[in-house]
Parts: structure tokens; sequence; C-alpha cells
């Protein structure tokens, strides 16, 4: 097994595999985009168990996360979560009955549609996010004073943002 170091990794690996095998080959969109998914995998573990003391993992924080970003009142339609969230309302049903059950959110009629709900934070359910979030941050915040400097990590945070916004 090959030892990796910030100079050459795993992805590096399999590069230099298909440049021996497919010297035609330009790699660097696999460099780039197996490092992404490398990293973001990396990174979910880690920030799922910085949540875990919360008792809640990467999916019930985001619905508790949008919420509270919504501002006060802390409401938004299930619609406009799933939305936000891009799960299927499957998804989001379960998700919003494990956390309404934990006491995190209720669920009420929309006053202004018959058949519609609104989705709203409770205070618990505040003050928990409020804290899981500095948790997760502190995660995020090591991974990238681990390897980046604030300047780097700035010039990555914009670069991946152009790049987002020629792809979705």
């Amino acid at each position: 097994m090959k030892t990796h170091s910030p100079d050459h990794d795993a992805v590096d690996d399999i590069t230099d595999q298909w440049a021996a095998v497919r010297p035609d080959l330009d790699t660097v969109p696999m460099a780039v985009f197996g490092r992404i998914y490398r990293l973001a995998n990396a990174m979910r573990g880690k920030v799922d168990k910085a949540y875990a003391p919360y008792g809640m993992a990467l999916g019930e924080f985001d619905v508790l996360a949008t919420l509270r970003r919504s501002g006060a009142p802390y409401t938004l339609s299930p619609r406009e979560l799933t939305a936000t969230l891009m799960i299927t309302t499957g998804g989001m049903t379960g998700r919003l009955d494990k956390l309404e059950k934990a006491g995190l959110l209720t669920r009420s009629p929309d006053p202004n549609d018959r058949r519609g709900l609104r989705v709203t934070l409770t205070e618990r359910g505040k003050e928990l996010v409020d804290q899981a979030v500095g948790a997760g941050l502190g995660e995020q915040r090591a991974a990238l004073e681990a390897a980046l400097t604030a300047e780097e990590a700035d010039q990555l945070a914009g670069l991946l943002r152009k790049l987002l916004a020629t792809t979705v």
C-alpha cells in the first residue's frame, strides 16, 4: 500500500493508473471531483459525530438549521423545507416525524391554506440547533485550519462557488 501525503494522495494513485493505461485522457476533472467527493464524505462523518451528542444526524440538523435560518417565527411549509433541502417528500416526512416526536418542532395547520401545514421550530429545537451548529462549524474550521491559511480558504470557497454556479 502506498503512503499518502499532501503532495500525493489516493486520487493521485487513481489518476496515475489511468495515465499508465490511457495516456490520452485528461484526468484533471477526475482529480478535482474525486477530491471533492472524498472530502465531502470525510467531513460528513466528522460533522455527524459532532451532531451526535445533540441527538441528531446531518439530516435532522439540516431541517432544524433551515427553520432557524428562516428567522422568527422559525416557520416554513413542508414544501419550502423539501425544496431547500432537495429531498423527497417521503424523506422529509420521516425527518419531521422524528423531530416532532423529540419535541424539536411542531406541525400545525396553515391558516392560509386548508390543505397545508406549517412546521415551526420549538424553543428547545432552537437551543439545540444553536449548540449543534457551533459544534459542526468547529469540525469544519479545524479541517480548514489544519491545511489552509485563511486566504487560501477564502480563495477555495470562491473557486468552488464559481464551479458550482456553472454545474447546477
